[in-house]
């Protein structure tokens, strides 16, 4: 993913205040290894898009202006600004360099100054955000660009029409986050953070970056593939296409051309893939992929991507329950509650190696999947998922959970589902849809959650038989240890600490059975922790030999437990988070808390155990 230098590019990042370039972390929490590390004049600068690369691009990632101001009265751009905050960390997190909490009552705002050359504008100019939490609203040279709700899916602005004459242009970003004080998508923060809820984080968390793309463009792709076929589909969806123009789209593998096809049909355009080399843990092999708008036997505008060729599905074995079968054959899943917290930057992983490191050390433990609990990562943590071979079960946020509950005729004893309001659902299903639509062509994604724990749960049945029809490629676990409603493919028990599964004679027949989540063991390690007294586990211990000795016996029932159904398992969880101590690892990733070779001889034993 070779990125042109700035020379070439002759675009110039411009700081328009007085001492722009003063930056101080905020002390007084635990760091993680790579917090000394930061660029600061680029931090996170790897390519933040990996599935459609192209080499023309920015990094606006470093310092910007900040102020914090109350929310009515501010809707223009500040004329003075409090100081400066490190993009793209949230202006709670120690790296930001400022440690506020904004609160529903104020609003963040940013600035910047950048300088586009002439050669530069000769096509499109498209301003990208990894993503912002809650509302943005973004200004250029003092205009507004356009408004996007969602703290969880990234999303463009397509600036051309703003830029004025000469080359500094000024960008400007207002944010508003009412936190657990609305009704939008919100994960584990809280304002008040404490016990399972943690701190807020608020405005810009994920990469910021420009990018020039010609008049004709390609929008976005989405790959597919079918193992059973032997395919894969492509969709690529393209702005500002002319009559007669063509899709030509060649796949790689190992550098060697696999397959080619060009045709005037963007939305419907199916690769045969001969001697298909399956990905998978074992082999996480990727085919190479680029797209290209033709016109005229000329290339007006090409992306690089990859392709996977894998298969999640569910099938009942000989005794008639139904199984997780991955690539058409039994593969018991078991991972850890992955939160994607960090005590220095919170939602925002310090580094790229950083981000890497997690899943390489759930890998190393003998895991094969990791849950997402309640939050989305930025695009290049799914890409090392498909890198190394992680299979990854995604959660939807969780957000709106103090409206009102009401029963559901029919249904006793199943529990209740929530009457949101029109502007709550609204919410929820946008948000939700794009999620997917962003996360779609990354192969280690193999299972949709809606929902978890009755949080915000409504309209079970209908949002599950969405998530299906926009994704049938993937299954769907509607309720994870929430109110069980016979829907999606997946039934899933939350059992603390002892691991448990649903019943096979109630359930398996017609759903997966699932233990998602289990565990939570607890052990502070001093100097490790967020504080220093009253941390929190479901169950705590004195020393590692205790922890170990416990998690020993846990791991022995998973035998058993498999022959009578159960198709996977998660435990809680990959690393503390604020005051929760049952992480396998501290929350500054500086310890971990069972010996690594230990977990994997016990992992061995049944993730590959068959069903029968």
């Amino acid at each position: 993913m070779k990125r042109i230098v700035l020379a070439i590019l002759n675009i110039v990042i411009l700081f328009t205040a007085k001492g722009q370039e003063k930056y101080t972390r905020v002390e007084g929490k635990i760091m993680t290894p790579w917090a000394d590390s930061i660029d600061l004049s680029a931090p996170l600068n790897e390519y933040p898009r990996p599935q459609m690369v192209r080499t023309q691009w920015l990094n606006l990632n470093g310092l910007w202006q900040y102020a914090v101001l109350p929310v009515n009265g501010s809707e223009a751009m500040p004329s003075s600004y409090d100081g400066n905050i490190l993009v793209p960390f949230a202006i709670e997190s120690a790296l930001s360099g400022v440690g506020k909490t904004v609160g529903k009552d104020s609003v963040l705002w940013y600035k910047r100054t950048v300088s586009i050359s002439p050669s530069q504008r000769r096509g499109r100019v498209l301003l990208h955000f990894g993503a912002v939490d809650w509302r943005t609203e973004l200004f250029v040279n003092g205009k507004s660009a356009g408004i996007h709700e969602g703290g969880y899916d990234p999303f463009s602005f397509d600036i051309t029409a703003l830029l004025q004459k000469g080359t500094r242009q000024e960008i400007g970003v207002r944010v508003w986050d009412p936190t657990d004080d609305g009704v939008q998508p919100r994960g584990k923060q809280v304002k008040k953070p404490e016990g399972i809820w943690y701190t807020s984080v608020t405005g810009i968390w994920q990469t910021v970056w420009l990018e020039m793309v010609p008049e004709t463009y390609i929008a976005a792709t989405r790959q597919t593939p079918d193992l059973d076929k032997g395919v894969v589909r492509i969709n690529a969806r393209v702005e500002s296409a002319r009559p007669g123009d063509r899709i030509r789209v060649k796949s790689f593998g190992e550098n060697k051309l696999v397959a080619e096809m060009e045709g005037s049909d963007a939305a419907n355009v199916e690769l045969a893939i001969p001697n298909v080399r399956v990905w998978s843990p074992e082999d996480p092999f990727l085919y190479q992929l680029s797209i290209a708008v033709i016109r005229n036997g000329k290339i007006i505008d090409e992306v690089k991507s990859y392709f996977a060729m894998r298969k999640i599905s569910m099938v009942k074995d000989a005794q008639g329950i139904q199984r997780m079968m991955f690539n058409n054959k039994f593969l018991f899943q078991y991972g850890p509650l992955d939160q994607g917290w960090w005590p220095d930057g919170l939602y925002t992983a310090p580094t790229d190696a950083a981000l890497r490191y997690d899943i390489e050390q759930t890998r190393a433990m003998g895991f094969n999947m990791i849950r997402k609990h309640v939050k989305v990562e930025p695009a290049r943590w799914y890409y090392h998922c498909d890198q190394l071979g992680m299979l990854v079960w995604q959660d939807m946020p969780s957000g709106d959970m103090g409206a009102r509950w009401e029963s559901r005729p029919g249904v006793d004893g199943l529990g209740t589902e929530m009457n949101r309001t029109p502007e709550s659902e609204k919410g929820f299903r946008k948000e939700w849809q794009a999620i997917m639509s962003s996360l779609h062509n990354f192969p280690s994604i193999v299972v949709w959650v809606p929902f978890n724990e009755a949080w915000g749960q409504f309209k079970t049945v209908e949002l599950s038989e969405q998530t299906i029809q926009s994704d049938p490629s993937r299954l769907v676990n509607a309720a994870s240890g929430g109110n069980f409603i016979e829907t999606g493919h997946i039934i899933d028990l939350h059992n603390y600490p002892e691991p448990a599964m649903p019943r096979a004679d109630l359930f398996g027949a017609k759903q997966i059975l699932v233990l998602g989540e289990f565990g939570g063991l607890g052990l502070p390690v001093e100097n490790h922790s967020w504080q220093d007294k009253n941390n929190w586990g479901y169950q705590s211990f004195k020393d590692n030999q205790q922890l170990l000795d416990r998690y020993t016996v846990f791991m022995n029932r998973f035998p058993e437990l498999i022959k009578k159904g159960l198709s996977a398992a998660v435990y809680t969880q990959t690393t503390d988070v604020e005051v929760e101590v049952n992480g396998l690892m501290t929350y500054d990733r500086k310890k971990i808390k069972m010996p690594v070779d230990s977990l994997k001889k016990l992992h061995s034993t049944f993730i590959r155990m068959p069903s029968e």
